[in-house]
């Protein structure tokens, strides 16, 4: 990887002032990036910013450079508002890189951690917060933290605590900070809602933009793949023998994740993963290891999209494409930051192409494609479920699609039988008779679906009528099922709500009642 250097720029000039601009050089910080170079002055005259730049531009010292020296000349702390704890965790640890040596205190309110030692880090009255709005109101709410004196507010990657749903806790934050402070705001995208928020808590607002929202980083060398699903980790595996410099992998999904992390680490590969099932100590253990090279790939949700800030990454891989195509701009961020250069790669089915052409026209650039699979171009970006005219329940997430004879449905299989003249299944397959027993009353059908199941079926009419799909809740087929159906349901509805409380059981009596009878 090589690294892309701006000449002639230097942090002299721009008003930081000797003693935090000695910290930079020591910590390696010569060459301010665009997003710097532009915000730093404006916000050491105290104004509100809203800065647009894409992914891995440096927008931490963009904020913290300013915040640190004008909380030294002016009372107060700052805030630092993150939708991640992982991105949280980063911020603070750049922060006090340049900032312990001239005395800077910090704390870190996130979920997944124990509350106390946030306790005990606000109780030293730090200089800047920095915390998710999720843990954040937690604190207010226990009236552990007071923002009355909040003198410089941040609010980094907005619009992605927008979409995670942080909206109202980020307003009831802002109503607790006083109308003087200073703020800035930062983000790679810039949607209708966060220049909504914008017009509402800021004051006359300057707007750096140092690349159009959606841009990406010119280092990013891209790459799609149109290749079939099967195929998918045949085709990893080639990679990371290929690449054998740090590599990340993103996945839609949990499951994802955990399944291909445990495959790679059966290649014998060195292998992390993240994702909102793992606690957090796990979580900061694997990225740790990640930073640290003690592990060459590491597997992520998009929880990591904006929340990994580590140098040198030599490939991106895009498992599965996103569902929205600004956190493509967000995953391959994650290369080629700070001036380098790096891979992006995404593996895309064929029937994806609508995905791709959204992708496109966010970053105003066609993509290079490699086509392992035969396209098609009329299929759409996204399929839903969908009902075929003949019963053909197409389920895409158990990856089965069609009429078939044996089909996995909840856990469950059946095989197709007839009974009678009425056609019970279970997504295009017939039902047979339970191997747990159960008997068929008239017609064949299971009495234990004569009124509906919680899973759906089918009912075909026998007289050459479509077949239809029954929805999984209790359904009424005739006058008399209807009749009969609404007594059962009286009499449970009767039964729940006037039905004896039970004594707890305290012994081996199959009523509740002492072992041996009463005393």
């Amino acid at each position: 990887m090589t690294e892309q250097k701006n000449e002639g720029i230097t942090f002299d000039g721009l008003g930081i002032a000797e003693r935090l601009l000695g910290s930079l050089n020591r910590q390696g910080f010569m060459t301010p990036t665009p997003i710097q170079h532009q915000a730093i002055p404006l916000a050491l005259e105290g104004k509100d910013l809203v800065g647009i730049a894409q992914t891995g531009t440096g927008k931490t010292l963009a904020f913290g450079v300013p915040m640190i020296q004008r909380l030294a000349t002016v009372k107060g702390k700052g805030l630092v508002l993150l939708p991640t704890r992982e991105l949280a965790v980063q911020v603070e640890e750049n922060l006090r890189k340049f900032g312990s040596e001239i005395g800077l205190r910090t704390a870190v309110l996130i979920g997944g951690e124990n509350i106390n030692s946030q306790f005990r880090a606000l109780k030293n009255n730090p200089h800047i917060i920095i915390a998710t709005p999720g843990r954040m109101n937690d604190h207010l709410d226990r009236g552990s933290v007071r923002l009355a004196d909040t003198s410089v507010l941040v609010l980094d990657e907005a619009d992605l605590m927008f979409d995670m749903g942080f909206a109202p806790q980020i307003e009831k934050i802002i109503a607790k900070t006083p109308k003087t402070r200073q703020t800035m705001l930062f983000s790679a995208t810039m949607p209708p809602e966060i220049i909504r928020l914008a017009e509402r808590h800021l004051s006359s607002p300057l707007r750096i933009e140092v690349a159009p929202a959606g841009k990406t980083a010119d280092g990013v060398d891209q790459e799609i793949v149109i290749i079939n699903k099967e195929a998918r980790f045949d085709y990893l595996d080639k990679l990371l023998l290929e690449y054998t410099g740090s590599v990340l992998i993103f996945c839609r999904t949990k499951r994802g994740v955990s399944n291909i992390a445990r495959k790679i680490k059966v290649l014998g590969h060195g292998v992390g993963e993240i994702h909102s099932d793992r606690s957090q100590s796990q979580r900061q253990h694997a990225l740790n290891y990640f930073k640290q090279g003690k592990i060459r790939i590491l597997v992520a949700t998009d929880i990591a999209a904006r929340g990994i800030d580590v140098s040198n990454i030599e490939l991106v891989v895009n498992y599965d494409l996103p569902d929205d195509a600004e956190d493509y701009v967000h995953r391959i961020g994650r290369t080629a930051r700070a001036g380098k250069t790096g891979k992006a790669i995404s593996l895309a089915m064929p029937d994806q192409i609508g995905n791709i052409r959204a992708i496109e026209r966010l970053i105003k650039k066609s993509i290079p494609l490699t086509k392992l699979a035969a396209v098609n171009e009329s299929s759409p970006a996204t399929q839903s479920r969908s009902f075929s005219r003949r019963g053909a329940f197409q389920k895409k997430s158990f990856g089965r699609v069609g009429n078939m004879d044996k089909e996995r449905s909840f856990g469950h299989s059946r095989q197709s039988k007839d009974y009678g003249q009425k056609k019970w299944g279970y997504e295009g397959g017939k039902s047979e008779r339970s191997s747990r027993g159960g008997s068929y009353g008239r017609n064949g059908r299971d009495s234990r679906q004569e009124f509906g199941s919680k899973r759906g079926f089918k009912r075909s009419s026998g007289r050459g009528d479509d077949d239809l799909l029954i929805s999984p809740e209790r359904v009424l087929f005739t006058d008399r099922d209807r009749f009969r159906a609404e007594v059962v349901a009286g009499r449970e509805e009767h039964y729940r709500q006037f039905r004896p409380a039970r004594r707890p059981s305290r012994g081996g009596s199959r009523f509740g009642g002492r072992k041996g009878g009463s005393r």
